[in-house]
């Protein structure tokens, strides 16, 4: 997993050593959601930069000095570093410190990173309700992939009592952000209709599946098809003479 910052590239691109868990490998970057100006901002981005430059030590460094002034993006750049054993020797109890500030400090990516932690038992013991409880921060924050998660586990009943009406509050959420997976979801819920949850509409399913679609789902896009194809036929068994005119 990258370091969290909005500056350089080749940060962006930076894969993580092989201390992490398997389950953060996979995690995609977060931004943090805009926010006044963080405190230490311009010692940030020297570590951003130091970092692009290969000098870790430096880096390292910066980021430390930035995290103790309460950078939240420093805070999970200073504990991935700590992970990842760049530019000094492996301190994962020391990152389990600082991410956990950076999560209390509103940094949405250190609390979905807790909630995989907690998840998957890596650093910490193995918890589903405690992944849920910072899903949910997280998601309430606005972190679309917790939103997902949070979704997710909602619906399958895992580590939270079974809550279809909960579910579909949080994959709404996700697909409105733009989740791919999540507006697919969304379509199908409206394609069949939830009791007490959400009625049937056969329009609005389909607004869903053609936005999934546009990411590129070959599955949305077969359910698009089918319902307009259902749509037409639908409307020649309704216009029987229109539909021979045609």
């Amino acid at each position: 997993m990258p370091l969290v910052r909005l500056f350089s590239p080749r940060l962006r691109a930076a894969t993580a050593a092989a201390l992490l868990p398997a389950c953060l490998l996979a995690a995609p970057l977060a931004l943090a959601a805009p926010q006044p100006p963080a405190p230490a901002q311009a010692l940030t981005r020297q570590a951003v930069a130091a970092y692009d430059a290969g000098a870790f030590e430096a880096a390292l460094r910066d980021f430390a000095k930035a995290a103790e002034q309460g950078n939240r993006l420093a805070q999970f750049n200073y504990a991935m570093m700590l992970l990842r054993g760049e530019g000094t020797p492996v301190r994962p109890q020391e990152a389990l410190v600082w991410l956990r500030r950076a999560a209390d400090n509103d940094m949405t990516h250190a609390q979905f990173t807790f909630g995989e932690l907690y998840e998957h038992g890596e650093l910490v013991p193995r918890s589903l309700e405690s992944a849920n409880e910072w899903y949910r921060r997280a998601a309430e924050g606005g972190h679309v992939q917790a939103q997902v998660e949070l979704a997710t586990n909602y619906f399958t009943g895992r580590g939270v009592a079974r809550d279809y009406g909960k579910a579909f509050q949080w994959y709404s959420r996700a697909a409105s952000a733009g989740d791919g997976g999540a507006q697919y979801i969304v379509g199908s819920y409206y394609e069949r209709g939830e009791p007490g949850v959400v009625e049937k509409d056969i329009e609005q399913a389909k607004i869903w599946y053609a936005r999934s679609a546009s990411h590129g789902d070959p599955g949305a896009l077969a359910k698009l098809r089918s319902l307009l194809e259902q749509g037409l036929k639908d409307k020649a068994k309704a216009n029987p003479k229109g539909a021979g005119a045609m």
